[in-house]
Order: structure tokens, then sequence, then C-alpha cells
């Protein structure tokens, strides 16, 4: 069982603009691969066992830097990938605030699931069950890195705080954060949620 730091992927051009997804090529801008490298240097002092990554550009590219400097390869993981937005992909938040759907996925997100796409639920359930079955190849306190996106974290955080799915947009989870979970004997403790840089103090 480990200890998880759960990192959102640094800034790109898409964030706050755009629904990225799963589209390719969103890479990390200059903030964001700036923001990948503090973070990197904030980790390096901690005894990270492994650096676990959603296949998405972004995302390897935000935990490059952390496996580097640990001399750690990157691991992708399927399971930490991005919600699928199906035809909403792509599409500029003005765009979707107006559609008629939108009221739903802010107001009763658990009975929503995107056109031709995942319903929340299903990704909730998908990333629990990723961590879960990850922390079981690791021993008790290896602290293990997970690069993945905003509503995965925190999807995750809600599900191992027992929050109902329509209460989980109230957290929040800034690019190059970290959320800290600690799964042992099959309970859930989270250290942290959206940490900022001087990660490593919650640790002392």
């Amino acid at each position: 069982m480990a200890i998880f730091l759960l990192v959102r992927h640094g800034q790109n051009d898409m964030v706050g603009k755009k629904l990225a997804g799963r589209l390719p090529d969103v890479h990390l801008n200059d903030r964001g691969r700036a923001q990948a490298r503090r973070l990197a240097a904030e980790l390096a002092e901690l005894p990270i066992t492994a650096v676990i990554s959603s296949p998405l550009e972004r995302a390897q590219e935000t935990a490059e830097p952390i496996a580097r400097i640990h001399n750690l390869p990157v691991a992708v993981n399927e399971g930490l990938i991005e919600i699928d937005y199906g035809t909403w992909q792509g599409r500029s938040f003005k765009q979707l605030r107006r559609l008629t759907l939108w009221k739903q996925v802010r107001e009763q997100p658990s009975t929503f699931r995107f056109p031709e796409g995942e319903s929340f639920a299903e990704a909730q359930t998908r990333i629990a069950q990723t961590l879960e079955d990850t922390s079981k190849t690791f021993a008790h306190k290896d602290m293990v890195v997970c690069v993945s996106h905003c509503d995965v974290i925190r999807l995750a955080a809600a599900w191992f705080l027992a929050m109902p799915l329509d209460a989980f947009q109230r957290l929040h989870v800034s690019t190059a954060s970290v959320t800290v979970l600690n799964l042992h004997d099959g309970k859930a403790a989270l250290g942290a949620i959206n940490a900022g840089f001087g990660v490593p103090r919650l640790f002392e």
C-alpha cells in the first residue's frame, strides 16, 4: 500500500479556455514547463519510489522532470487518463456554458454522461480502482507520484473522502498542485488537497 502524490499536470494554452480532454498534442506552455521544473525541485528530497503518468503529453511532460531528478522512468498508466468528454472535447467553455446540459454538469454530475463519452461515475470508479490496484504493488509508505488531470484528481479525492459525487466540483485542484493520498490496509487518508509549492513540509 502506498502514499500517492497526485499531481495535476502543468499549465497549457487550453487551461481555463477549452476542454482539452484526450486531444493529442496538447503540450505544456512556458509557464507549465517552469511549474514542472519547480515542482520537481520541490519534491527532490522526498523518497519517491515511482513516477506514473497519464498517457497524455501534458501529463508526461510534467512527470519527466520529477522522474529525472530521482533517476526513475516514467511509467504510463491508462487508468490515469483524462475523462472522455466525447463530443464536448475541444470546445470552449464559453460555448459549453450556453448549453442546456451545462446546468446538469454543474448541479448533478452524478447523473451526467458526456455525449459519446464517459460519465463522471465511470471516471470516478476507474481512477479509484486504478489507485487501489496500483497501491497493492508497493510496500507500506512507498511514495508514488501519479500525474493526472484536474477532474480525475477531484473525483479520486471525493471517492476516498466518501463525498457525494455531486459535491466533487467543490474541490479545487490547481495546475502543478499535489494532493496527498495515503492508502493502507484498505483504509484511505487524505493528507492534503491542492498543495502548492512547499510540499515537503507536509511530511515534516
